[in-house]
């Protein structure tokens, strides 16, 4: 064990930041978001990470004051936050390796920016440690200072589509003050697939998007109970929002819920094997991990609710990799998660029923 720890290694040299070890590596730029992972050779692709996590989903508010009938979190303006002490104990129960943490990203769940007082001091502690805060907002609220404040911390921004409006009013107030990458996210349901396509067509008649970096389609789940939308069955409907973005130049992104519907849609394209090479399908509890406001672990967000899984709680563990990583309820959900492909080799989800045809 003593010689199996000295050759793990972390080394940060400017915004590059590196893993090295003999069956799983990664490399990390800060600045610009490159990732890349690779096992014992360069074309070798691990399965996961024994390490834990690369990616942390950690909500730090459930106060939200739009109230969508389609939020699975059926989210409310009377919510709950996590304090910033509890966010630090959580955050320092992840495993470090001389001196620096494994996490590279962390990605901050909450309702409106205001919600959680805490949020910037969260943000900006993480980034000591070589960790980057990434965040989705819902652009109301949104003010030129939280613009700035965003664009000294966050490695990318994203705003959820629910009017053009206030949506495209975030977007134009993020970029025009500094923060890099702008994303849009659009969650995707049988019930508003000509509105994406318009979204589509905004991207080149909007001015308000010049600097929009992607719209990323979020697949709808059955889940939350005010929800009443249709998720997409269709591949055609899928296909043909895909076909649009391409046809148009539109750079788009999808969530890994989507991967194998999204692999699908471009099969018939003959830069087919290059895009797959970058589509990453399911990765929770392989490189991902997801932590609610009263810091109880799930495999995923989606997962957080549903009898099958009762949660960790992250501020009772004393070993991350033993309590957490390796426990019965997180192997067990991985192991069904390897198991569980398509025809084509990709990891479905095995919560719900999400593939096209």
């Amino acid at each position: 064990m003593k010689t199996q720890k000295r050759e793990l290694m972390i080394v940060q040299k400017n915004s590059i930041k590196t893993f090295s070890s003999k069956d799983y590596n990664y490399v990390f730029d800060t600045s610009k978001g490159f990732f890349a992972r690779w096992g014992n050779k360069v074309d070798d692709d691990p399965e996961l990470s024994s390490f834990g996590p690369e990616i942390l989903d950690i909500e730090v508010s459930t106060i939200c004051t739009k109230a969508c009938t389609h939020c699975y979190k059926s989210n409310t303006q009377y919510g709950r936050n996590m304090t910033f002490d509890t966010f630090k104990e959580i955050f320092h129960k992840f495993p470090m390796f001389n001196g620096k943490h494994f996490l590279t990203q962390i990605a901050f769940g909450v309702g409106d920016i205001d919600s959680n007082p805490d949020l910037w001091n969260m943000m900006s502690y993480v980034t000591h440690f070589g960790v980057i805060p990434n965040i989705t907002i819902n652009g109301s609220k949104l003010t030129t200072k939280d613009a700035q404040k965003l664009a000294l911390t966050c490695g990318a921004v994203s705003v959820s589509c629910y009017d053009f409006e206030t949506c495209f009013n975030a977007v134009k107030l993020l970029t025009d003050n500094g923060v890099k990458q702008v994303n849009i996210h659009q969650l995707l349901s049988k019930n508003n697939l000509a509105y994406c396509g318009t979204l589509l067509d905004s991207v080149k008649n909007d001015p308000r998007l010049k600097y929009l970096n992607s719209i990323v389609f979020l697949l709808l789940k059955p889940k939350g109970q005010r929800n009443t939308l249709v998720q997409v069955t269709a591949l055609n409907d899928y296909k043909a929002l895909v076909d649009k973005a391409f046809a148009n130049n539109i750079k788009i992104g999808f969530d890994s819920c989507s991967a194998s519907s999204f692999l699908k849609s471009i099969k018939h394209r003959r830069d087919y094997y290059e895009i797959a090479k970058m589509v990453e399908p399911c990765e929770s509890t392989l490189f991902s991990y997801y932590i609610n406001a009263s810091g109880i672990g799930y495999p995923c967000s989606f997962a957080e609710g549903l009898p099958q899984f009762k949660g960790i709680d992250i501020l009772k563990s004393q070993d991350f990799i033993k309590d957490v990583w390796e426990n019965d309820e997180t192997k067990a959900f991985r192991q069904q998660l390897i198991c569980n492909k398509d025809r084509n080799g990709c990891r479905t989800c095995q919560i719900y029923k999400l593939e096209m045809s």
